[in-house]
C-alpha cells in the first residue's frame, strides 16, 4: 500500500465505515423487509451510488490514487462476470435423464468442477435446469436444490479466481492465478463430503417414491444433448484472457461476450430463461460496494493489528460468518486488509503480504460459506427463484439456515481441525 493510503487509514475516522455496513445490510436485510423496492435495479443502483458516491468524493480529495485503483479494479470485476455469464448463457443441456441418485450426483459433480471454469453463477445456470427436469417426475425432491446450491453455487468454486468473485479480487490484489489451486485438499474434502450426504439423502428420497412416478420419470427420460457448443470457443478466450495485461484482458473479455451474443441464436438464450438481470443486479450493486469499502480496507490495513486476529481458525470463522450473511466479494478484502495489517514475517508461503495459511483461511471462509444462507452468495437466491418456478418446494429463510447448519458445519469443523488450527 503507498504511504499516502497508509497516512490516510491511521487518520481516517471510523465513521467512514458506515456506508459500507449500510450497504451491505441493505443487501441482507432489503430483499426480506422491502421485496418490491429490491426487485428493481434501478432502487439498487440509486441505494449503492446514494452511499458510495460521497465516500468517492472523500477518496478522491484524500488519495486519488486509490480511487483510480479501485474504479480499475471494478471494470475488470464486473467485466470479468458480465463476459462468463453471457458465453455460458448461450450453453442449453438439453435432455430429462432418469433420475436416480447416481445421476444426480454425478450432475452435482460436474457442477463443481465447471464452477472453476464458467464461475459459479455460470455454472447454477448451465445445471440447475437440467437437474431440475430430470427430477421433476420425482415428488420427494425438495433437498435437491438446496444440496445443489451448498455444492455448485459455492463449494465447487474454491480451486481457481473465475470460480468465485471474492477469489478474482484477490487475483486483482496480485495473488497468483494457480495459487488457489493448493486448496484442492480443502476442496476435496468439501465437496466429497458434500456429495456423500447428498447421495445418501437422495436414496432414501428415491426409495420412497411412487413406483408410478418411477416408471414415468423412465418412460419421459431422453438422452442429454448440449447445443451452443461455439460458446465453448468464447468460454476458453474469456479464461484465456485473464492471464493478459489490462487493457487487453478486459477487451479480449468483452470481445468475447460479443461474440457469444453474436454467434448464438435467440432462442437458445430463451430456453435458458437468459436475462440481464442479473448481471446488472451485480453491477449496482457493486459499484457502490468498491466505493464503500475503500474506509473499510484503509483502515484495516493501517490499524488492523490491534484487533487481536491473528490464527487461521479466526480467520475461517470470522469471514465465513460475515459471508453466510453479507456478500463474501467486499468480506474477502476486508480480512484480506486485516491479514495484511499483520505482516508476514518469518513466513515462508507469503502472498501479497499476507501467510499462506491465513490466505487460505480467509479464501475458503468467503466461498464456502456463502452457502450458509439464500443471501451468502448471488447464485443462492437465483437458484431458489429457478426451483420454485419449476414447483420445487423450497425451504424458507430460517428453514434453509436450519439444513445448512446441520449439513455444512460438521463439515466445516472437520476442515478447521485438519487444515485451520494452526
Amino acid at each position: 500500500m503507498p504511504d499516502a493510503s497508509l497516512a490516510l487509514g491511521a487518520t481516517l475516522s471510523p465513521l467512514w465505515v458506515a456506508p459500507f455496513v449500510a450497504l451491505l445490510l441493505c443487501i441482507a436485510l432489503m430483499p426480506l423487509r422491502a421485496p418490491h423496492f429490491w426487485e428493481q435495479n434501478r432502487n439498487k443502483l440509486f441505494v449503492a451510488l446514494g452511499l458510495g458516491l460521497p465516500v468517492g468524493l472523500l477518496i478522491a480529495l484524500k488519495d486519488p490514487h486509490t480511487l483510480v485503483h479501485t474504479l480499475a479494479d471494478y471494470i475488470s470485476f464486473i467485466v470479468l462476470l458480465g463476459s462468463l455469464f453471457t458465453a455460458a448463457g448461450g450453453i442449453v443441456l438439453r435432455g430429462d435423464l432418469r433420475a436416480t441418485p447416481e445421476v444426480n450426483a454425478a450432475f452435482l459433480a460436474a457442477g463443481a468442477v465447471f464452477s472453476n471454469l464458467i464461475g459459479t453463477t455460470g455454472a447454477s445456470m448451465l445445471f440447475i435446469r437440467p437437474v431440475l427436469r430430470t427430477n421433476s417426475e420425482r415428488r420427494n425432491t425438495g433437498h435437491i436444490p438446496v444440496f445443489f446450491i451448498f455444492i455448485v453455487s459455492n463449494a465447487g468454486g474454491l480451486l481457481t479466481p473465475l470460480g468465485d468473485p471474492p477469489l478474482f479480487l484477490g487475483y486483482l490484489q496480485g495473488v497468483p492465478f494457480f495459487w488457489t489451486l493448493r486448496l484442492w485438499p480443502v476442496w476435496l474434502l468439501c465437496v466429497g463430503a458434500l456429495l456423500a450426504v447428498f447421495y445418501a439423502w437422495d436414496s432414501r428420497a428415491y426409495a420412497r417414491e411412487k413406483i408410478s412416478d418411477l416408471r414415468f420419470d423412465e418412460i419421459a427420460a431422453t438422452p442429454l444433448v448440449v447445443v451452443g457448443k461455439r460458446n465453448l470457443v468464447f468460454l476458453g478466450g474469456i479464461v484465456g484472457a485473464v492471464f493478459l495485461p489490462p487493457p487487453w484482458r478486459e477487451a479480449t473479455m468483452v470481445a468475447m461476450g460479443a461474440g457469444s451474443l453474436l454467434a448464438t441464436p435467440r432462442e437458445y438464450r430463451r430456453e435458458n430463461g437468459f436475462s440481464w438481470g442479473a448481471i446488472v443486479e451485480v453491477a449496482a450493486l457493486f459499484a457502490g460496494i468498491f466505493l464503500t469499502m475503500i474506509p473499510a480496507l484503509l483502515i484495516l490495513e493501517a490499524r488492523g493489528a490491534a484487533f487481536g486476529i491473528t490464527r487461521p481458525w479466526q480467520f475461517f470463522w470470522l469471514t465465513g460468518a460475515l459471508s453466510s450473511f453479507l456478500d463474501n466479494a467486499p468480506t474477502y478484502l476486508t480480512f484480506l486488509s486485516l491479514a495484511q495489517s499483520l505482516g508476514a514475517q518469518g513466513a515462508l508461503d507469503a502472498v501479497v503480504g499476507v501467510p499462506g495459511t491465513l490466505l487460505a483461511a480467509i479464501s475458503a471462509g468467503a466461498v464456502l460459506m456463502g452457502a450458509n444462507s439464500y443471501i451468502g452468495n448471488g447464485p443462492n437466491f437465483m437458484v431458489k427463484a429457478i426451483a420454485e418456478e419449476y414447483r420445487f418446494r423450497m425451504p424458507s429463510f430460517f428453514g434453509y439456515m436450519a439444513i445448512a447448519a446441520a449439513v455444512l458445519l460438521p463439515i466445516f469443523l472437520v476442515a478447521t481441525l485438519l487444515f485451520f488450527r494452526g
